[in-house]
Order: structure tokens, then sequence, then C-alpha cells
């Protein structure tokens, strides 16, 4: 087996700040396919779309309900069905100049009759627990929506906000928010 091909940004200047493992009864391919695919992607993402260029230098977009761009980056890694890591900028003023870049990282590791499911959250500095409340308060909720989803049929449906102490430090570091 080749070598999976990386793009320029190196994850190995990333450290984890957020992981989460969960098992899905699903095949890999099919939690591939939810990670990367708008249609599936709505349904467990609180109607919010991805859209990823499967390649090396690919883009990887995220789209609100109504269509405007949420979230930006670049294809890092690609190795289907096992492994997503892409650059997760959130269209927020000054957010990814005064914070970085985030890499988001999907594992998909079949385990018997399941699908181990790992997701971190790395960043290439400090981030503070109050900046980073808002994936751990996030986070959980989505991938228990994908889980339910595959497992299923039927995503959750979980009213989320970002968390007070998030926006907060993030209006002290005079980063606006939306």
């Amino acid at each position: 087996m080749s070598k999976p091909e990386k793009a320029n940004l190196d994850p190995k200047n990333f450290k984890p700040a957020i992981v989460y493992t969960i098992y899905i009864a699903a095949p890999p391919e099919k939690v591939w396919e939810a990670l990367t695919s708008a249609e599936f992607s709505r349904q467990y993402f609180s109607g919010h779309a991805v859209e990823v260029d499967q390649r090396i230098g690919g883009a990887f977009i995220m789209r609100t309900p109504d269509g405007a761009l949420h979230i930006s980056g670049e294809v890092i890694e690609c190795e289907p069905p096992r492994k997503l890591t892409v650059t997760f900028n959130v269209n927020w003023p000054a957010l990814v100049e005064k914070l970085g870049p985030t890499l988001v990282t999907y594992e998909i590791e079949q385990t018997g009759d399941a699908v181990k499911l790992t997701m971190l959250q790395s960043h290439d500095r400090d981030i503070s627990d109050d900046i980073l409340s808002g994936g751990r308060t996030g986070w959980p909720a989505i991938l228990s929506s994908l889980k339910s989803l595959l497992e299923t049929g039927n995503a959750l449906t979980i009213q989320m906000q970002p968390p007070e102490r998030m926006l907060a430090a993030l209006k002290e570091m005079g980063i606006g928010t939306p």
C-alpha cells in the first residue's frame, strides 16, 4: 500500500485539543459517506452541508442551512474510507488570524461489527479552555447525531448555541462573531 498523500500543511505541528471516539454499527464506507456528503451532513449537522473535494489540496466547505459559507478549509490527508484531515476555518472575522488554523481529523477503523470513529480537533498553538468550550459542546452532539442517523435512520435534533464563555473569550480577544 502506498503512503497517503499530504498537502503542504504538516499535521505533525498540531496537537489535539479535543478528541472524541465513538463506535457506530455501520460499515466504514457508510461512515465516510456521512462525513463527506452534503446530503448526509444536512441530516445530522443541524442542516449544515459539508462539501469535500476528496483530493489532497481539495476544498472543504460547510454551508449553513440557508447556503451561506460557514467553514472553509483544505483537504490535508485523504485515505477513503479510513482517514480525512481538513483545515476547519470558521468564517468569523479575525478568528483564524488570531487563533491560527484548526485541523479536524476523522479516523475510521473497523472493529468487529462496528466502526471506531475518532475525531480530533488539533491546533498549532495553545488555545484556552474558554475558546475550546465551543468544540467541546458541539462535537459530542454532532457525533451522537451522526451515530443515531447511521444506526437508526433518524438524526437527533439538538438545539445548540455557542457557549457564552467562548463568545466572551473571543470578544475579549477582539474577535467579532456573526
